[in-house]
């Protein structure tokens, strides 16, 4: 957020924190106007495909995140379709680590909008920047959480596909948020997919730069390519919830080490190593101390084979709090 941003918030959300009788009480008009509801105040984000705007919600009273298309999607149908899948699957989701959605509608030329809870906080992202202020355990916690949140996710059928430290977001009440299920992957009722949840875009050349590895952007391949699975990177149409699992793995492998799994200037030199080599063990060059428990889930979490890696995200969430506080007790 730009200090020009965070200025604008301020403004907007200065008498927050009193909640007044003149805003709950006041009636509200006879005749809604839908196209009058939102005060846009300022950008808050841009990606790849859309843009999230701080707006104020004049019937509820209170700052929201409005997100839309850029203009370049507006009329893409895939992208339209994609859009609407993210607000659906998070509102249909409800769980903690899920940011509750408000509403879903049109504005007043026709384009897709939707309105979510607006949440502070620090990016995981910004969190490892700075590893050394933070204890090991209280980053576990980080990736525990969002490991509860994937688990829901799966059992109502549905993969993230992008996990990496930018999408997930601790907030002031140390809430972990896993945001942008825009990639998010959902099965019909004949257990296929969309014909697009495969095709990928391809790279226009072998010596693309990879600078903005954190960028999930049109043209590129679909989900931050440090963190994607080896399948991610082929386009198997057979992709299931183990790709989050691998992802999760490679958060988890930056989190003792400093660094993602692989990394390389060049993209299909990134992708190379994604596909055939194997990763050093955090131990063998991590700064910080690695516990046994979490190098062995963590390499089990990077296996090339879905099949060789933990079975479910329940798994993981039984090594982390189980297996790895038993580790530390008994060192104690």
């Amino acid at each position: 957020m730009t200090q020009k941003n965070i200025l604008t918030f301020q403004q907007a959300t200065s008498n927050d924190k009193t909640i007044y009788l003149e805003d709950t009480d006041k009636p509200l008009p006879e005749v809604l106007n839908p196209n009058t509801r939102y005060i846009h105040l300022n950008t808050l984000a841009t990606g790849g495909k859309s843009l999230i705007k701080l707006c104020k919600d004049m019937h509820l009273n209170r700052v929201v995140a409005y997100k839309t298309l850029r203009k370049e999607f507006l009329n893409d149908e895939i992208e339209q379709t994609r859009f609407l899948r993210e607000a659906r699957v998070s509102a249909i989701l409800q769980h903690p680590s899920t940011i509750p959605v408000y509403e879903i509608g049109r504005d007043n030329q026709g384009q897709y909008y939707f309105t979510m809870k607006l949440v502070h906080g620090y990016t995981l992202r910004e969190i490892i920047d700075y590893r050394e202020r933070y204890d090991l355990s209280q980053l576990i916690d980080v990736i525990i959480q969002i490991s509860h949140g994937l688990a829901s996710a799966h059992n109502h059928g549905v993969a993230h596909r992008d996990i990496k430290p930018e999408n997930i977001l601790v907030g002031p009440y140390r809430e972990v948020l896993l945001l942008d299920w825009g990639l998010a992957k959902v099965w019909g009722k004949d257990g296929k997919a969309a014909d697009f949840d495969y095709q990928g875009d391809k790279f226009a050349t072998k010596s693309a730069d990879t600078s903005d590895k954190s960028m999930t952007g049109y043209g590129k391949l679909q989900g931050t390519i440090c963190y994607m699975s080896p399948e991610q990177i082929k386009r198997d149409p057979e992709i299931s919830f183990s790709t989050d699992i691998y992802s999760l793995g490679s958060v988890l492998y930056e989190i003792l080490t400093g660094k993602p799994p692989f990394d390389s200037n060049k993209i299909y030199d990134l992708l190379d190593m994604i596909e055939n080599q194997e990763p050093a063990k955090p131990s063998e060059f991590s700064k910080y101390r690695v516990p046994k428990t979490l190098e062995k889930l963590c390499l089990q979490c990077l296996q090339k084979d879905p099949k060789l890696r933990p079975a479910s995200i329940d798994e993981v969430i039984q090594v982390l709090q189980l297996d790895w506080i038993s580790e530390i007790r008994h060192k104690l």
